[in-house]
C-alpha cells in the first residue's frame, strides 16, 4: 500500500507532506542513511511487525516479499521528490537500495525495539535476481 503525498511551493519555500498518514501504531521511527549511491541493505524480516517507509531525501528502491508461500516480490522506487510512504506489512522480508547519495530513508515500526528484536530475521542481500537492479530505457 502506498500513501501518496504531496509538495506545496510559496514564496517562503517549500512544504512535503503525507497528510492521509496516521501514526496510530507507530511505536517507533529510525533514519537510515548509507555512505553511498548503490548500497544494499536486505533482507530483514519480522513474522509480526509491520513498517512505513519514507524516503525523506534523495532516491531508493523499496522492496518486499513474503516470508512464506509465495516469493512474490513488490517492488517500488521512493523518492523525496514524489512524496509517498509505503507499507510494509507484517510477514514480509524489506530491503533497499539507495540510488542518490543523499538518500535518506525513515523506517517506521509497529513494535517496540524489544519486541522487534524477539521477532526477527535475515537473508542475504542478493537472494533475488535483479530486484535491485537499475534497467536503461
Amino acid at each position: 500500500m502506498l500513501i501518496d503525498g504531496g509538495i506545496a511551493v510559496d514564496d517562503r519555500g517549500k512544504i512535503s507532506f503525507v497528510n492521509e498518514f496516521d501514526f496510530e501504531d507507530v511505536k517507533r521511527f529510525y533514519v537510515v542513511e548509507n555512505h553511498r549511491a548503490g548500497f544494499v541493505r536486505a533482507w530483514h524480516g519480522h513474522k509480526d511487525e509491520g513498517k512505513y517507509v519514507y524516503v525523506v531525501a534523495g532516491t531508493a528502491i523499496v522492496a518486499y516479499v513474503p516470508m512464506e508461500g509465495t516469493w512474490k516480490l513488490t517492488r517500488h522506487v521512493l523518492s523525496a521528490a514524489k512524496p509517498q510512504i509505503l507499507y510494509i506489512p507484517p510477514g514480509h522480508y524489506n530491503g533497499f537500495k539507495t540510488l542518490t547519495n543523499d538518500a535518506k530513508v525513515i523506517f517506521f515500526a509497529t513494535h517496540r525495539l524489544d519486541e522487534s528484536l524477539d521477532d526477527d530475521d535475515r537473508l542475504e542481500p542478493f537472494r533475488w535476481e535483479g530486484v535491485w537492479e537499475v534497467k536503461d530505457r
